[in-house]
């Protein structure tokens, strides 16, 4: 006998008093959310002060990323009010979500992305869902204003984070966070490109703490690319330039939220090099066992560079003794496994033997 209650508990399920749907809502869902708030050992030790460092891993949704958790419910939205088609532009993982979710609820899916700008695992991804790949001769900010021209036909649904049902699924991650550690952190640190999770996780924070679920509200920390920084600088970025290519964004949907998160909450925006955030994402994985795409690592990299052990940075001012610190990772490293095999991945030729084999590990 099927035991209907194990279907379909991702996020909408879960937090269905904190987002907007009713009993009518057609939950479209891949059991998505829930994912792991991993404790770092390691980067507790660098930041010091007695700080306890945990990496929320979105990489671990359905589809690799933390998108998931907005499409879930801008899809089933979508399929309540009858539309028909699901449209975005992407720089590769809202594509890949916003395929899956329109595949699964049997939604037509048309994705517009730059030319030779995506990571192929994020492209196949959204092939193999069954979307529309239209390959534009420009950059993210040109495919969006396309896509914004879609928002009077009725029976398409945009699905970028313009739609205010993306932010709404994805403050769950704040939801979650609090859940697992009881409080809400001192920090929360994320990678910015459209800017909709750092506003999402603010939203998140907020709503549970006026429900009682949390004392405190966290300092929302972003960072950007250093090629692709429009929030640091304050204008917009014409061609936005990063190896982080989910983050490669010179226009930011989100742009006026973002900053009003970070100013309630009296965080911070700063950017990372490409060359840091590379950095960090090695030392995420060969440290901790956690494999991230670039842009995911920006969190870690910004962690590391204005956070550690040292009077001079800038930013340590924002730490307390035996300050929680949450860094979100945004998307598995498989989505893009070409930047860092770029760096060069040395193997150790032996003969199948023994004897070889065991000589080569006394060398080491």
């Amino acid at each position: 006998m099927k035991n209907s209650s194990l279907h379909d508990r991702g996020v909408i399920n879960r937090y269905r008093p904190y987002l907007p749907v009713t009993e009518e809502t057609p939950v479209v869902s891949l059991n998505e959310g829930s994912t792991p708030l991993i404790h770092s050992p390691w980067l507790s030790e660098i930041v010091g002060r007695g700080s306890e460092v945990y990496i929320k891993y979105e990489g671990l949704n359905p589809t690799g990323s933390f998108k998931d958790r907005g499409m879930t419910v801008a899809v089933s939205k979508a399929l309540e009010r009858g539309a028909r088609f699901v449209i975005c532009a992407s720089t590769g993982n809202t594509s890949a979500a916003a395929a899956a979710y329109a595949a699964r609820g049997g939604l037509s899916c048309a994705v517009l992305l730059p030319h030779g700008k995506i990571a192929s695992g994020k492209l196949l991804q959204a092939f193999l869902y069954g979307a529309k790949i239209i390959s534009l001769r420009g950059n993210f900010d040109d495919a969006l204003n396309i896509v914004r021209q879609f928002s009077e036909n009725p029976d398409v649904e945009i699905v970028n984070s313009i739609n205010p049902f993306r932010i709404e699924g994805q403050k769950t991650a704040a939801f979650e966070v609090v859940d697992v550690l009881g409080n809400a952190p001192s920090l929360h640190l994320l990678p910015v490109g459209n800017a909709g999770n750092i506003t999402a996780h603010w939203r998140g924070y907020r709503e549970y703490h006026s429900a009682g679920k949390c004392d405190t509200l966290p300092h929302m920390i972003g960072f950007q690319a250093f090629g692709s920084a429009p929030l640091v600088l304050g204008h917009i970025v014409e061609e936005p330039d990063t190896i982080a290519s989910a983050i490669r964004i010179g226009n930011p949907a989100s742009w006026k939220p973002a900053l009003t998160a970070i100013s309630e909450s009296h965080g911070l925006i700063d950017t990372v090099t490409d060359a840091e955030i590379i950095t960090a994402q090695v030392q995420l994985a060969s440290k901790e066992g956690i494999f991230v795409e670039p842009a995911s690592a920006a969190s870690i990299a910004g962690l590391l560079k204005y956070f550690c052990k040292s009077p001079h940075n800038r930013h340590r001012s924002l730490l307390v003794e035996g300050a929680r610190i949450v860094c979100t990772v945004t998307g598995h490293g498989l989505k893009d496994p070409h930047t860092p095999a770029a760096i060069g991945m040395h193997l150790i030729e032996s003969e199948a033997t023994l004897s070889s084999v065991s000589n080569i590990l006394e060398m080491k």
